[in-house]
């Protein structure tokens, strides 16, 4: 199960959207989530099904390793159906006891199941097509116009890129220390909630041990290296738009046109 999770991780490559400015990925990723959850009706989610598959298609990632990321959270998905599907008032079209499913219901499992696939689909999209040192440019650019009241640009976008970063590693620890205790004799997946709960103790202990250890690790690697961020600092590559560029911003000014239209004739 662990091994499923893809956020913050790097598939190298040297495709189209490999290729696009960290910058464009970053807004045009706002505007996909943005757009998510502005869908009204199925016309709109056949548009981002389209849109989602030539992305995919784009950046030559196989498309069971993006799948792959939807696995951890499939029984949140579930949960998050099930409670739409018996909880929304509306039309009754189904009733048995205290049991009801309501056409609107229905109709807002069904939506918020396709939201948390593509929300899914389109982070993973961004993680795996950015090296976190272009996600760290990007962001830091993106965040430079906070300055003038005070936001730490270069310091926040460094922190949430090295976090993103260590998602893998520190699940690779977790799995780690889950087969030497298993080997060990606990057991994690007998018993009741709380008792597996208590079971997870001996797991999180060396877990926040070593996460500690390899951010001081990182922290006095950065300083033996006399890294310094912010204004003064110099980049092997820098960030520059191309068009490349302007065709993704093409792409998803017409992909959200049609989505707006979808909603004012279809939704």
């Amino acid at each position: 199960m662990l091994k499923d999770i893809t956020l913050g991780q790097y598939f190298p490559g040297s495709s189209f959207v490999h290729r696009l400015d960290p910058r464009t990925k970053i807004l045009c990723m706002i505007i996909y989530i943005t757009v998510i959850f502005c869908i009204k009706g199925f016309a709109g989610y056949a548009i981002l099904a389209a849109f989602t598959a030539l992305c995919v298609i784009a950046s030559r990632i196989p498309v069971k390793f993006v799948i792959r990321g939807l696995k951890p959270i499939m029984l949140f998905i579930v949960v998050t159906a099930v409670f739409n599907l018996f909880l929304t008032g509306g039309t009754v079209i189904w009733k048995w006891g205290f049991l009801k499913i309501t056409y609107e219901g229905a109709r807002m499992a069904v939506f918020m199941v396709l939201r948390l696939f593509f929300l899914v689909f389109g982070t993973s999209l961004l993680t795996l097509t950015t090296s976190p040192i272009s996600l760290t440019d990007g962001l830091e650019y993106l965040l430079s116009p906070f300055k003038r009241i005070g936001l730490p640009a270069h310091e926040l976008a460094m922190m949430m890129t090295i976090a993103l970063r260590f998602v893998p590693t520190l699940l690779e620890e977790t799995e780690k220390i889950i087969k030497a205790q298993t080997a060990r004799g606990a057991d994690f997946e007998s018993g009741n909630v709380i008792r597996r709960a208590k079971a997870m103790i001996p797991i999180l202990i060396p877990l926040f041990i070593s996460a500690f250890r390899r951010a001081d690790e990182l922290a006095v690697a950065m300083e033996c290296r006399c890294y310094r961020g912010g204004e003064n600092r110099t980049r092997l590559n820098e960030l520059k738009m191309t068009a490349a560029d302007a065709g993704s911003w093409t792409a998803v000014l017409i992909f959200t046109a049609a989505v707006i239209l979808c909603n004012i004739y279809f939704g």
